[in-house]
């Protein structure tokens, strides 16, 4: 003979954990958001250190730097500015400064040179232009690159700029390292690809990919490394750059 009462409390134990179900559910989920959570405030923490902590803490100042590098912040981009022609090496020779933007000017004391995603660099003038799609391709597919030239008769002061002075070899090994950032053609000569922002501007093919691991401001960074210059352990942020961005001259 069928339990009427145990049957009962069958049924209510069915209904019970089914109502219970959801609330099991609703718990994991909650846990890896708060683990997920935890763990993005423990890698932003690791950038920050990574930022304030330089990658060298002590190295042997030199002499004799008459050679001026400067680096400037536009925001989220970082460049390498430096003089147009000085003792040691003339920019005419390599490029066309005339050709640089629209103004057809050939007068240019200083030139600053940034490196980037092809896309996202020529579609973004500014933080509002960015999108998306735009820039998921650029940090996670492999995707092209080019160099921002820009020529200015005094050095910019409409963005955060810092300059310091270095010696001679020290500073050729920037400008090798700015050079060969170029894509050249079969004649050895830079490739024009767009106009710049500015009328003072143009975009140049280059080498390299960029990736979430390799940015515009890792690219400065690593320019200012060939001239033994210190830079941040974690270089992705300009404001970082510019902050460790010291002469190793007395």
């Amino acid at each position: 003979m069928v339990n009427t009462s145990d049957l009962y409390y069958d049924l209510y134990d069915d209904k019970y954990m089914k109502r219970r179900q959801p609330r099991h559910n609703h718990c994991s989920l909650y846990l890896f958001f708060l683990l997920c959570l935890r763990s993005s405030f423990v890698f932003l923490a690791f950038l920050i250190a990574a930022a304030l902590f330089p990658r060298k803490w002590k190295y042997i100042s030199g002499s004799n730097c008459n050679f001026e590098v400067c680096v400037n912040n536009t925001g989220f981009h970082s460049n390498l500015i430096v003089k147009t022609k000085n003792d040691i090496f003339d920019w005419h020779n390599y490029l066309d400064i005339d050709e640089i933007g629209l103004d057809d000017a050939d007068n240019y004391k200083y030139l600053s040179f940034g490196w980037g995603d092809r896309d996202f660099y020529m579609s973004t003038p500014r933080l509002k232009d960015i999108k998306f799609m735009t820039s998921f391709k650029a940090l996670f597919l492999p995707t092209s690159s080019v160099m921002y030239v820009q020529g200015y008769e005094y050095l910019p002061k409409f963005a955060e700029i810092k300059c310091i002075k270095i010696q001679k070899n020290d500073y050729l090994q920037i400008i090798n390292y700015i050079q060969a950032s170029f894509q050249l053609d079969s004649k050895n000569r830079t490739i024009r690809v767009g106009n710049g922002h500015t009328p003072n501007a143009g975009f140049y093919r280059a080498k390299g990919s960029y990736s979430i691991l390799k940015n515009c401001n890792s690219w400065t960074a690593q320019g200012l490394r060939t001239a033994d210059v210190n830079t941040p352990l974690w270089d992705g942020l300009p404001a970082a750059i510019i902050w460790h961005l010291k002469s190793s001259c007395k």
